[in-house]
Formats: structure tokens, C-alpha cells, sequence
């Protein structure tokens, strides 16, 4: 069953490891980062204990090949991309209890071998002699992203030797149609070479009815990956040919490393192991993988379903020491100018790019409004500029504006009195909470633009209400009923800063410290209590200002 935030006594959220070779565009952020940090926001506004675990991939092909174009070694380039990831998710606000990366982490080496080790030891792992591409002109076997060709499955060109990211299924490098060697362009041959399969086989019955029971689940990946299980699982070649890599622990692979693949996601539990060591408590991470009270949230793109909702529990479920996901709350793809955001061929918006021209927030807001959970997304710079400025500063900004400006202006810079015994407060506080739980019930489904929405929503309805209050009118005719309607529409402006805070932390916060509470943004309680009457009489106000003034659309 799908397990809802609250039944739980702490989340282990993680988000997927990005290759240590790029820096991240905006379709990264859209469709991983930026959701698994407001989710993880989200999580402890409910008073939650939440961990939210990443790190950057640091081992396999993809950074070989580019260690070789950079001419400088694969330690090189994790570093300097490590490096770049950091600072780009530092500048949107996203922010990780720990960072680390596969080459760098002290426990993941280790933890990765006795993976191997104690599933191999359990029989779910073989040694098959396999053909496996060799390029003569680079005189070597090619791992998987070495090698290029047609998708044995839906015919896609530029599929890679172990996936095709058109339509997510793997299979066996030699099953490619037309292979070309991706460093040099000629065509290999097939040699016979020694590598180890985790017998996924084994575990089909149990990953099927694990899979069944995930009622509440997105459709995109329940249904998935029921389809690959029930298709037949064949073994998974789990080392490759490659000297950059966690080694097989075995005396007869000498020479082979794990593939990036198994080793990967080991790097979530390797990364709370040095998040516990970094607390001072070596053991604090066993209750995040291990205590059967804990939901552990893995938040990834579309492409990556098969290994987090197939190959993964199936690993876990071999060594037996581990709690299983208990959500994959996988996206899907946002696009540019509807083509796919591709670093190779420049399509695209990079994070650093952008962050020069706005700020953090806007683009967080943005990219949440258009959250590519059902279907694919598109960026548009006219588009971004637009909903930045009809809903953030036209809805939520001018709502703020007008009632702590007046307010401060007309009633002493404090809240006016009497607000619990007006009209306005008993019509606002039953709005209020009942957006409050819209909000929390979307949120818990990992409905990020449903949420979103809930909140600017409930600006527009305060928009309405201080349009039919007619303060400008009223304080001169009846100041006390003015002070009252006042009182409330403060109310319901504190609680669309409270439910903006997982989305743009920095400027929600500014506006919640207009009510005297500090910049920190609201705590459990006072997300809690949105929706009663919580603001005293005589609270000083401190009115922030034009928090989200206009955005003009950049020059090219």
C-alpha cells in the first residue's frame, strides 16, 4: 500500500544520483531535485523527521568518456563536477543533509563489495561466459554506454548497450541493431569475455507481488514495472570491463569492476552511513534503513524506473537487511521548445544560466508550476516571465502588499483588534483550513503543482475579500469593523506565506517575518494551526516591501 506522511516515525527521502560529468540543466532540477527538497520541506513542516540523502555518481562509462575528452583522469572530473552540482543546488535553495559522491564516500566501496559479496554468497549470483562488443580500432571490450545502435525493443536510434532512454527497457549490449563504438564510430565484433549476473529470476515472484500491493502508486511507474516483471526477468550482468569502479571481490574478476548500475544506489545507504559518522553517531543511520516505522522515498526521472522499482528492491530484497521503498515517485521529462533538454546537443536552460538573470524562488516557482509529474513539460521563457508575474507578483505579492501596508499605515503598524468576533474572520478561518488540507493532502500525493496551486488560490481569495471589504471606504465610515476585516485578511496572508515555504523558502520566509515571528518561516505548530484565529491584537508588523516585483523577459 501506498504509506502516507504521519504513519511513519521518520522518511528517508532521496533524490538520484547525478552522473559526476555535467552540470545540471533545468530539466534535472524539474524532474528530481527541486521535488525531492520541497517534499522533504514539506515533511518536516508536519513536524516529520526527514532525511533528504544525495551524492553524485562518480563510477561507470559516462565518466570515463569524459575524463578522456578532458584529458585529465575519472578523480578529476567527479571532483570538479561534484564541485558544480553543489553550487548549483546551493543557488536554488536546495538543500541536502548530506552530498557526498560514490568515489569519495569511506563507507560506500566497502559496503558496495559485501552487496556483492553476500548476495553471490546466497547463490543469486552466477559467472557466464558472454559475448560482449570489442573494438579492435580502440583495442579494448566496450561497456555499455561505449556502444551505440537501434533499441532491440521499439527500433529507437542512439539506444545505449544496456538502455534506451525512448522507451525505458534494458537488454544485453549485443542485442543492438547496427552497434557502432561511440569513441571512434567503427563497428565492433563480438568476443567471448567472463562477467557475473545477478539472478534476477529468482525474485520475480516476490517483485511481483511487492509491485501489486503498491496500490497509490504513479501508474508510470507501478505499471512499468509490473510489465517488466511479468515480461520475464532475465540475469543482470552486473560487472563490466573497466578499471574506473568499485572491484568485483572475487580473485578470479580480476581486472572488472561493478557496474555503475548495482553500485549506485548502494550510494543512498553508503551516504547515511557518512551522514551518521559526520553526527557523531555511527549507528544514526541504521533507523533510516532499517526500522520497520520508516518510508523511504526515492524521487528520480522516468528513465530510471527499472533500476529503482525492479533491480534495486530486488538487491535489497537479496541481501535482506534493508526496509524496501515505500514509494518511487518517478517524473517525467521536461522539455525546451518541445524537444528534450540534451547537454550534446545544447537544448536547454542550465541552472547557472538562469540563476544569473533571476532569482532562486522565481525559478523554483516556476519550475513547480509546471512540475512534469503526468506528462512531459515544456519550458518557455515567455511563459516563465508570465506566470511569475500574474500569479507570484500580481496574486501573491499584491495581496501582501495592500493588507500590510494599509494595515501598517491606518492601524498603528500592529494587528487591529477584534478580529476573532468579525464577520470576515469566521467566513476566512473555515477557508483557510480547508485549503491548509488541500495543500497537505496534495503534497502527501506528491502533487507539487496541485499544491502549489492550493496556495496562490487562497491569495486570490484574499484578493477578493480586501476588494469587498473596501478598507479604503470603511475606515473612515466604521474603523473598528475595518480593524476587524483587517485582522483577518492578516490571517489568511500569513497562511499563504506558511504554504509558499516548501516552494520558495527565502520568500515566503520574508513575508512571514512581516507578522514579527523572525525570517525562519513557520514551524510544525503554526503550519498546524493555519486556518484559527493566531495572530494577538497589538503584534507589531514589520511590512516587507515588494517582495516579488515584475520580471521582464531577458535579452538573448
Amino acid at each position: 500500500m501506498s504509506e502516507a506522511p504521519g504513519s511513519h516515525a521518520r522518511t528517508l527521502v532521496t533524490a538520484a544520483l547525478p552522473y559526476a560529468n555535467y552540470k545540471p540543466h533545468l530539466g534535472h532540477v524539474a524532474g528530481v531535485y527541486l521535488p525531492a527538497d520541497i517534499y522533504t520541506r514539506y515533511l518536516r513542516l508536519l513536524g516529520e523527521d526527514a532525511l533528504l540523502v544525495c551524492g553524485s555518481d562518480d563510477h561507470g562509462v559516462p565518466i570515463t568518456i569524459s575524463a578522456q575528452a578532458e584529458e585529465v583522469t575519472p578523480e578529476e572530473i567527479t571532483a570538479k563536477y561534484r564541485a558544480v552540482q553543489r553550487e548549483v543546488f546551493d543557488g536554488l535553495g536546495i538543500e541536502f543533509d548530506v552530498y557526498s559522491g560514490t568515489s569519495i564516500s569511506p563507507p560506500h566501496r566497502e559496503l558496495a563489495q559485501e552487496f556483492f559479496t553476500r548476495i553471490h554468497e546466497r547463490g543469486d549470483i552466477e559467472a557466464k561466459d558472454t559475448e560482449q562488443f570489442f573494438c579492435g580500432s580502440c583495442d579494448r571490450f566496450l561497456p555499455d554506454r561505449y556502444v551505440e545502435g537501434t533499441c532491440p525493443r521499439c527500433g529507437s536510434e542512439g539506444a545505449r548497450g544496456d538502455q534506451c532512454d525512448a522507451c525505458g527497457n534494458g537488454f544485453e549490449q549485443t542485442e543492438l541493431g547496427a552497434p557502432r563504438c561511440a569513441t571512434c564510430g567503427s563497428a565492433p565484433e563480438a568476443r567471448t569475455t567472463r562477467h557475473w549476473f545477478f539472478r534476477l529470476d529468482h525474485y520475480e515472484e516476490q517483485l511481483r507481488e511487492w509491485l501489486e500491493g503498491r496500490e497509490g502508486w504513479r501508474e508510470n511507474v507501478r505499471n512499468f514495472a509490473l510489465g517488466v516483471v511479468k515480461g520475464g526477468l532475465p540475469g543482470r550482468s552486473i560487472t563490466r570491463d573497466l578499471t574506473w569502479g568499485v572491484p568485483v571481490p572475487l580473485e578470479e574478476a580480476a581486472g572488472k569492476v561493478l557496474y555503475v548500475w548495482f553500485d549506485a544506489p548502494i550510494g543512498y545507504l553508503s551516504f547515511t552511513r557518512e551522514w551518521a559518522e559526520a553526527q557523531g553517531d555511527p549507528e544514526a543511520w541504521r533507523p533510516y534503513w532499517q526500522a520497520p516505522d520508516t518510508r523511504i522515498v526515492h524521487f528520480l526521472g522516468k528513465d530510471n524506473i527499472i533500476f529503482h522499482a525492479v533491480i534495486w528492491p530486488a538487491m535489497l530484497m537479496a541481501h535482506g537487511e534493508y526496509q524496501l521503498p515505500a514509494e518511487i515517485p518517478a517524473n517525467e521529462y521536461l522539455n525546451f521548445a518541445g524537444e528534450k533538454f540534451s547537454k550534446s546537443r545544447g537544448v536547454g536552460v542550465w541552472v547557472d544560466e538562469i540563476l544569473a538573470l533571476y532569482p532562486a524562488d522565481r525559478v523554483r516557482y516556476y519550475l513547480a508550476a509546471i512540475a512534469p509529474e503526468g506528462k512531459d513539460a515544456n519550458f518557455s521563457w515567455e511563459e516563465f516571465v508570465q506566470r511569475n508575474n500574474d500569479e507570484l507578483s500580481d496574486v501573491v505579492g499584491n495581496l501582501g502588499h495592500r493588507v500590510l501596508t494599509f494595515t501598517g499605515k491606518y492601524y498603528d503598524g500592529a494587528v487591529p483588534p477584534g478580529g476573532a468576533g468579525g464577520e470576515l474572520m469566521t467566513e476566512l478561518l473555515p477557508t483557510i483550513a480547508e485549503h491548509r488540507d488541500r495543500w497537505r493532502s496534495a503534497l502527501g500525493r506528491y502533487r507539487l503543482r496541485e499544491a502549489l496551486g492550493v496556495a496562490v488560490d487562497l491569495a486570490r481569495v484574499g484578493n477578493r475579500a480586501f476588494d469587498a471589504a473596501e478598507p479604503w471606504k470603511r475606515r473612515k465610515e466604521d474603523p473598528e469593523r475595518c480593524g476587524r476585516d483587517l485582522a483577518a485578511l492578516l490571517e489568511l496572508v500569513r497562511a499563504v506565506a506558511g504554504l509558499l515555504s516548501p516552494f520558495i523558502p527565502e520568500s515566503a520566509a520574508r513575508l512571514w517575518a512581516a507578522f514579527g515571528e523572525g525570517g525562519a518561516g513557520p514551524t510544525p505548530g503554526e503550519i498546524a494551526g493555519l486556518g484559527r484565529d493566531t495572530l494577538e491584537a497589538g503584534t507589531p508588523l514589520a511590512p516587507p516591501g515588494i517582495i516579488f516585483p515584475r520580471l521582464e523577459l531577458a535579452e538573448e
